[in-house]
């Protein structure tokens, strides 16, 4: 189920242990750290609202849209590609109709499930069930959260999903109108951007967990899918996933020109095809954002 081989994380689990005794040692410190945290937070860009700015209609009229020519170029990357398998979604989060491209059946998704199960357990907090303060092995929850979105930590998601409990993850999930068993692990590209489009809408946890989940999916520590291949004017939000021949990225794309959920993923013959797939993914990303943004 889980992620095998993941690029190295920016912070070892040995820096992680510093920070944690740092905090901690020291309680001045935890309050700087939440209250910076609380800021960050609250002026991180809510995706979707730029599109819904002074610029609306004007701005969403300068761009194409999801047309039959954006449909064409995808489909044409997928069938100039077919020694892999490939699945595409595409979603305007602004009430726009979900675009399917390639693969439509269920792939093992991989680390982009990570987000279904913080989510998963935001709700708990939500229902007063949980705590982002409760212990969760050496660390709270809250910090298995970011290490696990952020560093992509295993071992983290482990612990959450236990918390969680399969069977509640698997329901919760269909309370969303996905079809997701934890024990095998897959989901469709169209349920994954459905539920990266009801994070971005804000439908899916209140404004607080929605900051904290997308400032963790900002800056995560492996940028080289669709981030990568984005224009600097767009802000990316995302989950890649990355196990044996599964290859991912989930993103939400965010400008003034409009917000759209992109999921790409891949299936090829193991890592050593990894390169190929990782052009295919930026391909795919530029034609859209050529599109689009």
């Amino acid at each position: 189920m889980h992620d095998r081989l993941q690029p190295p994380a920016r912070r070892t689990p040995a820096a992680l242990s510093r920070r944690s005794a740092l905090v901690a040692a020291a309680g001045l410190l935890a309050v700087v750290l939440i209250a910076a945290a609380y800021t960050l937070a609250h002026a991180l860009p809510w995706p979707g609202s730029a599109s819904r700015a002074a610029t609306g209609a004007d701005s969403r009229a300068a761009t194409a849209g999801i047309d039959a020519g954006l449909d064409t170029a995808i489909n044409g990357i997928i069938g100039a590609n077919g020694g892999y398998q490939v699945g595409v979604a595409l979603l305007d989060t602004d009430g726009g109709d979900l675009h399917q491209y390639g693969v439509e059946q269920p792939f093992e998704a991989a680390s982009t499930a990570k987000i279904l199960t913080a989510a998963a357990y935001y709700s708990l907090v939500e229902d007063g069930l949980a705590s982002l303060d409760d212990p969760l092995g050496d660390y709270t929850s809250g910090f298995q959260i970011e290490a696990m979105v952020q560093d992509s930590n295993n071992d983290s998601w482990s612990l959450l999903m236990d918390a969680v409990g399969l069977s509640r993850l698997s329901d919760y999930a269909a309370s969303l109108g996905i079809s997701y068993d934890a024990e095998v692990n897959t989901l469709t590209t169209a349920d994954m951007a459905h539920l990266l489009a009801e994070l971005s809408e804000g439908g899916l946890l209140n404004r607080e967990h929605t900051q904290q989940l997308l400032s963790y999916m900002q800056d995560t520590n492996y940028e080289d899918l669709i981030p990568a291949a984005v224009p600097d004017s767009v802000t990316v939000f995302h989950k890649y996933g990355l196990l044996n021949d599964e290859l991912h990225d989930a993103a939400i794309l965010s400008s003034p020109e409009g917000t759209y959920v992109l999921v790409v993923y891949t299936k090829g013959a193991g890592l050593s095809d990894v390169p190929q797939r990782t052009a295919v993914i930026h391909e795919i990303t530029e034609a859209v954002t050529a599109a689009l943004f």
